[in-house]
């Protein structure tokens, strides 16, 4: 265990972090560049098979299993509203753990494509439109922007309803 740290490094340290640009992994759907936390992804994984789970809502896929654990998947492109398509080479699922209310949820975003881990500098995002735009904006937390083209930060403790989440809950 290294020396004590005085409150004022502690101070500083928190105060260099905040200066320092959030990390988020983008994902692609359709055409547009989606973000996540990078703290909140635990794997990035190619396409593989999903058991349909009956009666679930069109958005969730179903299951898959990572690592023993049961983890649901959501269709990005239903959820947003956009036209469904058949997977492609570059498909991915992203797991995530998502706090909901006291609980932590494992959960997959089935997205077109996944293509880096970049900063988005905090300060410099807007919050989201309330028109124009072709989803909900509560799932959006804020839009950066990366190599002149906007990101859209998700809110992920909001792309779920409360009924939806506990659906997922009671299925993983």
């Amino acid at each position: 265990m290294g020396p004590p740290v005085s409150r004022r490094g502690e101070v500083a340290t928190r105060a260099v972090r905040a200066a320092e640009p959030a990390q988020y992994v983008t994902l692609g759907v359709d055409r547009e560049i989606f973000a996540v936390e990078v703290e909140k992804v635990r794997e990035i994984l190619d396409m593989r098979p999903i058991a349909r789970i009956p009666n679930a809502p069109a958005f969730l896929l179903g299951m898959i299993d990572v690592r023993g654990r049961g983890v649901p998947v959501i269709d990005l492109r239903v959820k947003l509203g956009l036209t469904e398509t058949e997977a492609t080479e570059q498909t991915r699922i992203v797991v995530l753990e998502v706090q909901l209310g006291v609980r932590a949820l494992y959960l997959g975003l089935l997205a077109d494509r996944v293509f880096e881990v970049t900063a988005l500098d905090e300060q410099a995002m807007e919050r989201p439109p309330e028109l124009g735009i072709r989803w909900r904006s509560d799932y959006i937390r804020a839009i950066g922007r990366r190599n002149a083209c906007f990101v859209i930060v998700f809110d992920l403790e909001h792309l779920l309803s409360s009924d939806e989440a506990a659906l997922l809950a009671a299925n993983s």
